[in-house]
């Protein structure tokens, strides 16, 4: 069965910083996890989902726009691994976030394109809690 398998949220003081981390096995990744669209979403009780950070095959970035300019999505093809370095965190960054993983073109995987659409793999979450 396809797996992944998110780690590294805490609860963490306004301003700290935090890595998480999303391992993948399974049929396909062994093999083409490089070509997968990846993506980080957050979730929280009585709000949609929302993407935070994707990125391409050939490693091109998207993030949403509270993100922007704190956030790092980040991928190690040989491991399998994919990251996202949180820096400066907001008490509105907590949430429970979900690891994602699609097979689907270049062109869909960024930009106005890579949230439209459902991504078919995903992990079971790892919860991040900002106090003030």
């Amino acid at each position: 069965q396809v797996q992944l398998v998110e780690s590294g949220g805490a609860s963490v003081q306004a301003g700290g910083s935090l890595r998480l981390s999303c391992v993948t096995s399974g049929y396909g990744f062994g093999t083409f996890f490089g070509t997968y669209c990846m993506s980080w979403f957050r979730q929280v009780p009585r709000k949609e989902r929302e993407g935070v950070a994707a990125i391409d095959v050939d490693g091109g970035t998207t993030y949403g726009d509270p993100a922007k300019g704190r956030f790092t999505i980040s991928k190690d093809n040989a491991k399998n691994l994919l990251y996202l370095q949180m820096n400066s965190l907001k008490p509105e960054d907590s949430g429970m976030y979900f690891c994602a993983a699609d097979y689907r073109a270049r062109r869909y995987c960024g930009g106005d394109y890579v949230w439209r659409y459902n991504f078919t793999y995903w992990g079971q979450g790892t919860q991040v809690t900002v106090s003030s």
